[in-house]
């Protein structure tokens, strides 16, 4: 078994990142440098025929040229994924790996709201959940308004830690619909100090869906999308927040049944 003490020979606390808040940020900035493009590879002007690309598909392949910036590596990776889904889709793509890095061409925070003002039903209808995700935490760093902003925000730390949880569950051998014994918990602190949670009485999962719902539900740009992912999220039967219903129900059938039991006597 690996060794996952917290503590060295000393018996002071390990930290999980080192060096912070400089290491972290360091690496993070690694991650945002900018996608310079080559002679001829600017983005398209604000003024774009946004019908046009809406009706118009990405070719099934391209050959990618012998010789790419980091633009064009990234455009031809974006049209590859997106193969057979809209140029319009491909240029929301484009225009959101831009977005994510430190510096990016003037025109592309407005180029993206401009699509999502004028094209959202369309793009609500063919993209797939992971660019709705990449599209609506956009909003977080360049939304219009600081509606849009919130929305953004809450919904890239919302879905960074599901992708996280979710990964470590695959390492626990469960599938992603099959809940977690109800009661059988493990009795040691949560960290930091944090109360436990209460399956029955406890409205941690309602209260996290129910601020975001709240703020997105009147917001016609970014919580459009938000509203639509939590829709998509409601409905699947794999996620913590279904696993967490199965196991409350479960929970509230075993002391039902017991105390029909107790009721009923010898």
């Amino acid at each position: 078994m690996a060794d996952t003490d917290t503590t060295d020979d000393t018996g002071d606390r390990v930290p999980t990142y080192p060096d912070v808040p400089d290491f972290l940020i360091e690496t993070w900035n690694l991650r945002r440098r900018a996608l310079s493009a080559g002679r001829g590879e600017a983005l398209p002007g604000l003024d774009v025929d946004l019908d046009a690309l809406a009706g118009t598909p990405v070719p099934p392949s391209e050959d990618p040229p012998p010789r790419m910036s980091p633009h064009a590596r990234k455009r031809f990776d974006i049209r590859r994924e997106l193969a057979g889904h809209s140029e319009l889709a491909a240029l929301n793509g484009l225009l959101i790996a831009h977005l994510r890095k430190a510096r990016f061409p003037r025109r592309a925070p407005h180029l993206f709201r401009r699509i999502w003002q004028h094209k959202a039903d369309a793009l609500l209808a063919e993209l797939p959940p992971r660019w709705l995700i990449s599209s609506v935490i956009t909003f977080g760093d360049h939304g219009e308004t600081e509606d849009q902003r919130r929305i953004g925000l809450a919904m890239n730390v919302f879905f960074s830690l599901m992708k996280l949880y979710e990964f470590e569950r695959l390492h626990s051998g469960q599938r992603p619909d099959q809940m977690f014994s109800a009661r059988r918990v493990a009795r040691v602190p949560l960290p930091l100090g944090m109360p436990g949670f209460s399956l029955l009485s406890g409205g941690l999962d309602v209260n996290l869906l129910a601020q975001i719902w709240s703020l997105a539900k009147d917001e016609p740009v970014a919580g459009r999308i938000a509203c639509k992912l939590l829709d998509m999220l409601n409905e699947d039967p794999g996620t913590l927040f279904r696993r967490i219903a199965l196991m409350r129900h479960s929970l509230d059938d075993h002391r039902t049944a017991k105390a029909a039991r107790a009721a009923a006597g010898p």
